[in-house]
């Protein structure tokens, strides 16, 4: 791939009122085919990056122009380079995979000081698929679960921390450093009344374990995974069912930990063994345990902070990667607890609902 500045205009996608500060760069892909795939189905990867960017793409075979502000060209460039190397080592690219390399190319300063670069973003590979960090804490998160035996992953719905989780569990189950692979949650109804539910006990729980069977279809192949859990490398059980036990040589994940009672914390925790790695995700703003009860997972950040071998990573609305209303959700209700303006006299906010005081993280 070459990339050259020229002079002079081109005719590109979109025609935009542009100041003297703008700037025209030529980038050149050796791989007709990979550029294609780079430039996405009708131009929607380069679309996306125009809108996010503030740039104008003109794609012409092998060839990209790009136009606009010095920053904004040079975070584009980055970002088409970056993604035309996944698709060189084999790997391929959504919408998504484009969007998480624009936030990482225009990350905050303090965030892109602890960054590696966009090339060498933390990923983790499975059979089925090669999961690659979209945000800046994505990277630290996946670079944690590498160093730590223990790591709480705490923040708002939609950032990626069960997944990747799971993602990375899977992954060291099949090069072998785990011999199984336990996903967990506490059994705890969010408001509704489920009521009695018919089956044997796996179907009495997989109402309350869906999302991580979820995960796991979409990391390991489905042969795979009914395997795993016929010969129990896999097991997928409620918190309760963990008492007593000793985990070894294990991936270990509770997700939904904010619904951990303090002595439910305690016992999971307990339960790690030789040769074992433990993840705990939660969302510290969606507690619901009943009002008054505290939550585990609050708790234990602060208890185990200074811990060494545990790592903590707190993600936040920025880091939000599913639709993009999903972000505007988060910070429309962050902001309205922020000013205590969160429930009513009818349905008063639960105490500890908030994730205020949970913050660092030991990678």
């Amino acid at each position: 791939m070459t990339d050259t500045p020229v002079t002079g205009s081109a005719p590109l996608r979109r025609s935009a009122a542009v100041d003297a500060a703008v700037t025209e760069r030529v980038m050149s892909f050796e791989d007709n085919r990979l550029a294609s795939d780079l430039y996405g189905q009708y131009d929607q990867n380069l679309a996306l990056i125009e809108q996010r960017l503030g740039v104008e793409t003109s794609a012409r075979g092998n060839h990209v122009t790009l136009r606009g502000a010095p920053d904004a060209c040079a975070d584009a460039a980055e970002v088409l380079d970056s993604l035309y190397q996944r698709l060189v080592r084999g790997q391929q690219i959504s919408l998504g995979d484009v969007d998480g390399a624009i936030r990482v190319a225009t990350a905050l300063p303090d965030q892109q000081d602890n960054l590696p670069g966009l090339s060498a973003l933390a990923q983790v590979s499975t059979r089925k698929r090669t999961v690659t960090a979209r945000t800046p804490r994505q990277d630290l998160y996946l670079r944690a679960l590498a160093e730590n035996d223990l790591v709480f992953s705490i923040g708002p719905a939609g950032t990626g921390k069960t997944y990747l989780a799971v993602a990375f569990a899977a992954s060291m189950l099949e090069r072998g450093q785990v011999d199984r692979l336990i996903l967990s949650r506490p059994a705890v109804e969010a408001g509704e009344r489920l009521g009695f539910l018919p089956g044997d006990m796996r179907e009495k729980v997989d109402p309350y374990l869906r999302p991580l069977y979820d995960a796991l279809y979409d990391v390991m192949p489905p042969d795979r995974v009914e395997k795993g859990l016929q010969t129990g490398v896999i097991e997928i059980a409620p918190l309760a069912f963990m008492r007593g036990r000793t985990l070894a040589n294990a991936a270990v994940i509770l997700d939904e930990a904010q619904n951990c009672t303090p002595m439910q914390m305690k016992m999971i925790l307990t339960r790690l063994g030789e040769g074992s790695k433990m993840i705990v995700t939660g969302d510290p703003s969606q507690v619901d345990l009943p009002t008054g009860q505290r939550s585990g997972l609050i708790e234990a950040t602060a208890l185990l902070r200074e811990v060494d071998g545990i790592g903590q990573v707190a993600f936040g609305e920025a880091d939000v990667v599913r639709h993009p209303l999903v972000q505007r959700i988060v910070r429309a209700y962050e902001a309205a607890e922020s000013t205590g303006n969160v429930g009513n006299k009818d349905t008063p906010a639960r105490a500890g609902q908030t994730g205020a005081g949970v913050g660092g993280n030991g990678s």
